[in-house]
């Protein structure tokens, strides 16, 4: 058999290894200000192209351009920026903690910090996420007690999850943040039946489902999009590119398609693709997906074009799959340092109110870091009883858990 008529296997490959120069030239970046911003009840057949393109507001001198600006005050700006520093603040708190052995795990969000901030803004009260372990800053824009973050990080006795959940994994009702869950891509299915439901009961309330680049690879990915497109449930259908899963880049997951947002033009569902880490994108386009689900307009997909600076977790070792300067190369630079660089540029802001600011942050951290650890961490201090996890499961306690609490003596 001559080699013209064998099979070959191909597996996709990054375009650089440790050791080698970052390359991020086949990342085409449309200028900021050039992707029209369509009306609401567009037909999705004639924004295909938006799948492929980028969605940008923030040109590289810092102006807010073309038509998706212009929706924030600068109140709403400086309040947008503050979030994002206090995310970051408390990440590399937890992150030292978690070096120090006060809990078991941490995972940052290191580069990510527009992605949940700025979506969180754009959401009305009621309305659900279905996050994925790195969205908390869905939580720290809705004003969530980071003491009671910590707690959960902490597992100690003033957890409101009472130690049942892995720390980093939390979960509130009242700030429309739905349990997380460690199995990838479950929420993403669940957040589409949340939204057929709402929309069942004529509520007014939409959902927000979550998911990585990796996790597109799993089962429930394709399942939630036949479900929202064929019923039109009023949910925005997220996915984080941040180019990594764990330790695989995000061609695999991608496989053929060129985009994540790609994925949703066979299901008729409108897909955009944003720059993840320019605040004032994200929260546009987020807006427009949301007015769309609430306008029984159906869902839409959009992908989050960022880059995973850290980490994946406080497991992981990135310089072990790619190159250390890596994330200095990104093409789309840090988010935070882009919006603080636009309020500059409106008169709103300073260097030195900026780093006021982050001594700020950092104290009140620091402050409810101190408090949370009065309750306890993972090897100190309090703990949660062990008779809680009997409890909140049955409305009726059935035979054999009773006898195992009566046998735990609790």
């Amino acid at each position: 058999m001559t080699d013209a008529g064998m099979l070959r296997f191909h597996v996709p490959e990054p375009e650089v290894r440790p050791g080698g120069t970052p390359d991020f030239s086949n990342v085409t970046i449309a200028s900021a200000g050039s992707v029209p911003r369509p009306d609401i009840d567009v037909d999705p057949r004639t924004i295909r192209d938006m799948a492929f393109s980028i969605i940008r507001v923030l040109n590289r001198d810092g102006e807010a351009v073309g038509p998706w600006a212009g929706l924030l005050t600068d109140e709403e700006l400086l309040e947008g920026l503050r979030h994002m520093m206090t995310l970051r603040t408390f990440d590399a708190r937890m992150q030292m903690a978690q070096r120090q052995g006060k809990t078991s795990f941490y995972m940052q969000h290191l580069g990510e910090e527009a992605v949940s901030c700025a979506f969180r803004k754009a959401l009305s009260p009621g309305d659900m996420n279905f996050p994925t372990y790195r969205q908390a800053g869905l939580l720290i824009a809705d004003d969530y007690p980071m003491v009671t973050m910590m707690n959960q990080i902490y597992s100690n006795e003033a957890d409101p999850l009472k130690g049942r959940q892995l720390p980093i994994m939390y979960s509130s009702k009242e700030h429309g943040f739905f349990s997380i869950s460690g199995n990838l891509a479950t929420q993403y299915i669940q957040a589409v039946g949340w939204a057929m439901a709402s929309a069942i009961s004529n509520d007014s309330k939409i959902a927000a489902a979550w998911i990585g680049d990796g996790s597109t690879a799993e089962s429930d990915f394709h399942s939630a999009l036949v479900f929202a497109s064929t019923y039109k449930a009023p949910v925005v259908l997220n996915v984080v590119n941040n180019q990594w899963a764990i330790s695989t880049f995000q061609g695999i997951a991608r496989g053929g398609s060129g985009t994540f947002a790609a994925r949703g033009l066979g299901f008729g569902i409108p897909s955009l693709r944003v720059d993840g880490n320019d605040y004032l994108a994200v929260h546009a386009v987020a807006k427009w997906a949301a007015e769309r689900a609430r306008g029984n307009l159906g869902p839409t997909l959009v992908e989050y074009v960022t880059y995973r600076a850290g980490a994946h977790s406080s497991s992981d070792d990135p310089s072990a799959y790619r190159p250390k300067t890596e994330s200095d190369a990104w093409p789309l630079g840090d988010p935070i340092m882009r919006l603080k660089n636009h309020l500059i540029r409106l008169g709103v802001w300073s260097d030195e109110r900026h780093a006021q600011a982050e001594a700020e942050i950092l104290d009140t951290v620091i402050a409810a870091q101190k408090e949370a650890e009065s309750h306890g961490t993972l090897h100190a201090g309090g703990k949660p009883s062990t008779r809680d996890m009997f409890e909140g499961l049955y409305a009726e306690m059935p035979p054999h858990l009773r006898r195992q609490r009566q046998q735990a003596g609790v």
